[in-house]
């Protein structure tokens, strides 16, 4: 049953103009998401998976079809929607505290309720002890935390990833994806997060969605069962285990065979 706060794409086809031609990047795109979800997107590369999400970030207008949130039609970026992008985007002369009040600053909130948020967010991302430090001080993880806690610290209703752990290494990447959990239980809010992994599209996502090669087009949309209880076995124990092992297979046998579509 669709929520009157869902997110929904309804029939939105993509293309683009190439050297006189059109590339149809997405096929029809018929997608709900309802509020507290956290929806992973994998698929191969090309597929279309980041399109869609500037797109329902506003920072692109589909070719047909359209994007509402709460029923009112996308028509750009708003404040409702909060962009992680794979490499952090954070102002290297400004320090963490700063940049993590940016947007809070943005819309005129008061000096000290600017810094309640952003000690509340640099704690629950692990940072406070490095409020005061610039962003080039910081290994690749404290960067993409900061940018998850700026993020988080606006207040939106949905926070869209575009495969933000994608350039850290494999341990870095674990921890993060352990404490992105933590963050989603306790906040709440509704998460678009796009990946190349499938174990991670699996350990992550209540919902996985893939995506078939280009046009891209929504092949496979399954719910995950491994989201029990508030805690659960980190990624590093969970892949040896049989439930985690089937979504996995099930996520690549779709993934690869869509290829041969």
């Amino acid at each position: 049953m669709r929520h009157d706060k869902s997110l929904v794409v309804d029939g939105v086809r993509q293309f683009f103009g190439v050297k006189g031609s059109q590339v149809q990047a997405l096929s029809r795109i018929d997608l709900v998401i309802e509020p507290g979800q956290f929806v992973c997107l994998a698929g191969p590369s090309g597929c279309g998976k980041t399109t869609l999400l500037r797109l329902v970030a506003g920072f692109m207008t589909p070719s047909e079809g359209k994007i509402t949130i709460e029923g009112k039609s996308v028509k750009g970026p708003g404040p409702d929607r909060g962009m992680v992008f794979q490499a952090a985007t954070l102002y290297p002369w400004m320090n963490v505290r700063s940049n993590v009040e940016l947007g809070l600053k943005f819309q005129k909130v008061s000096k000290a309720k600017r810094r309640e948020e952003s000690e509340r967010y640099l704690n629950m991302v692990g940072l406070s002890d490095f409020a005061e430090r610039r962003p080039y001080e910081l290994s690749g993880g404290m960067q993409q935390r900061c940018q998850i806690a700026r993020v988080l610290a606006s207040d939106p209703e949905f926070v869209l990833m575009d495969e933000p752990f994608g350039a850290l290494d494999a341990l870095t990447r674990e921890r993060l994806q352990e404490e992105l959990l933590t963050i989603w239980r306790e906040t709440g809010k509704t998460i678009l997060f796009i990946t190349h992994s499938v174990e991670e599209a699996v350990f992550l996502g209540s919902r996985v969605l893939v995506m078939s090669p280009r046009p891209g087009k929504i092949v496979l949309d399954i719910e995950s069962s491994l989201e029990e209880g508030s805690e659960r076995l980190p990624v590093s124990e969970l892949r040896s285990q049989p439930e985690f092992m089937k979504l996995v297979d099930q996520v690549r046998d779709s993934i690869h065979g869509g290829t041969h579509v």
